[in-house]
């Protein structure tokens, strides 16, 4: 039976069509996508709520994936240190082919079964430890490997396809399978497949973050302090929070080199 993914697409001779005419109907598929990941919000808590209470005993996420579903693994893991101030090791994302095929694709590097658990192997991972293995087709062997040996070795599995019933889904504990439909370009699942795919990571660490404290109220309290902008944002948000001047704030963001630190030594001080 013919994968989902590459089913034709429901829209064809795109070279006749006019520019606002692919842009309007590309748009059009896109609208379908949130719906599909919203049907998935039920394997999402089971994978969130797993996920917290292994961190909560030391224990770390990996995403594995090759091609555009790597990518989007390693772009998700690589936000949370700056954006939430966590462990660069926390969440690990690794790709097929290593950090070369982040650019540039790396030949036969997805067909090799074995290939993951190798990647994972300079970490030590654990029983604490939680893999996600990424594959719009579900049927990547280096994402089938990865999860076959991480479960055989006590982690908490899940998988994140856009096929229904695919070899990677059969070797997860839990399956999001976030079905799309046809891409607007017959089998490019850079498309709504990785816009699917984006989503249900964005999903996956932000609820992470905010459950493990990373976040108070609406706020990143604990974000790194990298460039101009977040020295500005943390200073807002110190100002908001303690009714200080934004010189002030600025000064003790400065200072403590943290908002969360800024605003609880406010309050001590007032004690």
């Amino acid at each position: 039976m013919q994968k989902v993914t590459e089913q034709p697409s429901l829209y064809d001779n795109l070279e006749q069509m006019s520019t606002r005419d692919l842009l309007v109907n590309i748009n059009n598929e896109d609208k379908s996508v949130p719906l599909a990941v919203e049907k998935c919000i039920p394997e999402i808590e089971k994978l969130v709520d797993g996920i917290i209470a292994r961190m909560n005993r030391g224990g770390r996420l990996f995403y594995i994936g090759a091609g555009t579903s790597g990518r989007l693994g390693i772009l998700d893991a690589s936000e949370i240190p700056p954006t939430y101030g966590a462990p660069f090791e926390l969440i690990i994302g690794l790709i097929a082919g290593g950090d070369t095929a982040l650019r540039r694709a790396v030949e036969s590097a997805e067909d090799k079964i074995d290939g993951a658990w190798k990647d994972m192997a300079k970490y030590n991972p654990t029983t604490d430890d939680v893999l996600v293995g990424i594959a719009a087709s579900g049927t990547t062997p280096y994402v089938i490997g990865g999860l076959r040996d991480a479960r055989n070795n006590g982690l908490l599995t899940a998988s994140i396809t856009c096929n229904p019933d695919s070899p990677v889904a059969a070797e997860a504990e839990i399956k999001i399978e976030v079905i799309v439909g046809p891409e607007f370009v017959t089998g490019s699942t850079r498309m709504k497949s990785g816009t699917a795919q984006k989503l249900v990571l964005n999903m996956i660490s932000t609820v992470t973050m905010v459950r493990l404290g990373k976040v108070k109220g609406n706020k990143m309290f604990d974000m790194q302090l990298s460039n101009e902008k977040l020295v500005d944002r943390g200073s807002r948000m110190i100002a908001e929070a303690t009714g200080l001047s934004y010189e002030e704030s600025k000064r003790m963001l400065l200072l403590y080199g943290s908002v969360r630190t800024a605003v609880d030594e406010f309050y001590k001080s007032k004690k």
